[in-house]
């Protein structure tokens, strides 16, 4: 089988869309975050979403073969909130490594079975690192700015606890993803590299930072430029860009990276922006056709989607890729 990287120059892959907008239409209830393994835990943990890889792991086998038969080539881990510092909220941080592992472990049973059946499309697994619920680079005191809710190195722990579980579940590549706080970011990718070092083992790394709004900057203030630049001294197989905006209004920060990455540049945007009641209106459709012109431009060599995606917009947006060459990846990546 070619590896991913070959691929990647060959045609657009296409990555998955939104676990959350999938596990909602599920209505679950309390029990169904605790079954099997948390009965007796003493906090509510209902909406912790990446406990259903642990106690309806059936749940998220079918969103996995849904995204896979809609055309998607990647599918990520339902490990968005995987870390020490996040699951701290539910007093869950003793379940870190089952989270990752088990996750890791179902996307790669479902992808395996989709490249069996289909060997000339084979499918890919993504380990999702998420951001945290803590940033790195701005204090959460306004009365005192040089505080910070966590350090450097406590973020490197945590995202070494993770990224180990995900690669011994079997992930293909890492996807360091919304990116509000580079420096956040930089700590997964120390973890990364240290695990990487330690396991004797290295493995394709993606990086997906968030534009928070048409200023076109991250929530700590860097341009898209000076995004790319802080990740680059790393050798990523792709940087790009998810979440917060719709395709439409990502597509200038898409047009930066294009211009000046030397890595592959992907994008997962939002099926529009939220309405009042925070859901997400944007038919597939409608999202393929803005999709189109980067398509058009040749700004990507991956595509998926992000918040209020589902299975039909990634199949529609698959439909689109086939039609397009990737985005040119210089040689030495």
């Amino acid at each position: 089988m070619k590896d991913i990287k070959s691929i990647l120059r060959d045609r657009i892959l296409v990555l998955d869309g939104a676990m959350g907008t999938m596990i909602q239409r599920y209505e679950l209830e309390e029990e169904d975050f605790r079954k099997g393994w948390f009965e007796n835990h003493e906090q509510p943990l209902k909406g912790n979403n990446d406990l259903l890889s642990l106690t309806r792991p059936d749940i998220i086998k079918e969103i996995h073969a849904a995204y896979f038969s809609a055309g998607a080539d990647i599918a990520e881990t339902n490990t968005f909130s995987g870390t020490t510092v996040a699951q701290a909220d539910y007093n869950l941080e003793h379940a870190v490594y089952d989270i990752n592992f088990q996750s890791a472990k179902i996307a790669r049973e479902v992808a395996d079975e989709f490249t069996k059946n289909e060997p000339e499309k084979p499918r890919f697994v993504a380990g999702s690192v998420g951001p945290t619920n803590r940033t790195a680079s701005i204090s959460p005191d306004v009365n005192d700015p040089g505080f910070r809710g966590i350090t450097f190195n406590q973020l490197v722990t945590a995202y070494k606890q993770q990224v180990s579980a995900l690669m011994d579940g079997g992930v293909d590549l890492l996807l360091v993803e919304t990116v509000f706080d580079t420096l956040n970011a930089k700590a997964a990718l120390f973890a990364i590299d240290d695990c990487f070092e330690e396991k004797e083992k290295k493995i394709p790394i993606m990086v997906s930072g968030t534009i928070t709004d048409q200023s076109g900057r991250t929530l700590t203030g860097q341009t898209t430029d000076a995004f790319l630049i802080s990740v680059s001294h790393m050798d990523l197989l792709t940087v790009g860009l998810n979440c917060a905006l719709g395709a439409s209004m990502m597509r200038p920060y898409l047009q930066v990276l294009n211009k000046n990455s030397k890595f592959g540049v992907s994008a997962h945007p939002n099926a529009g922006l939220p309405n009042e009641f925070g859901e997400y209106e944007e038919t597939a459709e409608l999202m393929a056709e803005q999709i189109k012109d980067y398509l058009d431009e040749g700004l990507v060599n991956i595509i998926g989607g992000c918040c209020g995606t589902t299975p039909d917009h990634i199949h529609a947006i698959a439909e689109l890729a086939k039609k397009y060459s990737p985005r040119e990846i210089e040689e030495n990546v």
